[in-house]
């Protein structure tokens, strides 16, 4: 832990925080966003259990097998065909704030479903499933701000 040998010295330390808490906190919230995006991206293909308020992914219909394997594609991940959608999924942050998501229509019916396809719901689950490993981020990132050491990449010690 950082210490300080007078009380001057802790005011420099607070003032060098207060300059950089806007880049930190951006650092932060791109590097949680970034989490999200990959946990998006790993979801697609395949099948998930229900978390949440968001339903498990029904099994895809006997039809649809047939159709992708028809096509070339594995017949059982839903959603996976080529990477397109996968990769469609992108961040964006400004500030402390950020968005996740993708203006790919196939993924936005794909997770809302539409009259003939049931809803097989990425985007809420993935924020859901990263939220252990967010607030892990947000944790690591804040106090090795706050302690004086290299924030962009921490690394805390158990003692």
């Amino acid at each position: 832990m950082k210490e300080f040998k007078s009380f001057g010295a802790f005011a420099t330390h607070l003032a060098r925080l207060a300059a950089t808490s806007e880049v930190v906190t951006h650092h932060i919230v791109d590097k949680a966003a970034e989490e999200i995006q990959k946990t998006a991206q790993g979801i697609i293909g395949d099948y998930q259990d229900a978390v949440g308020p968001y339903p498990a992914w029904e099994e895809l219909a006997e039809s649809t097998q047939a159709e992708r394997s028809r096509l070339g594609y594995s017949e059982n991940d839903p959603g996976y065909r080529d990477g397109k959608m996968q990769r469609s999924i992108e961040r964006t942050v400004e500030g402390n704030e950020a968005v996740v998501g993708s203006n790919d229509p196939h993924l936005v019916w794909f997770d809302q479903g539409t009259p003939h396809q049931p809803p097989r719901p990425v985007m809420g689950p993935a924020a859901l499933h990263s939220e252990g490993r967010v607030k892990a981020i947000i944790g690591a990132t804040a106090f090795a701000w706050l302690a004086g050491r290299g924030w962009m990449r921490p690394r805390i010690k158990s003692s």
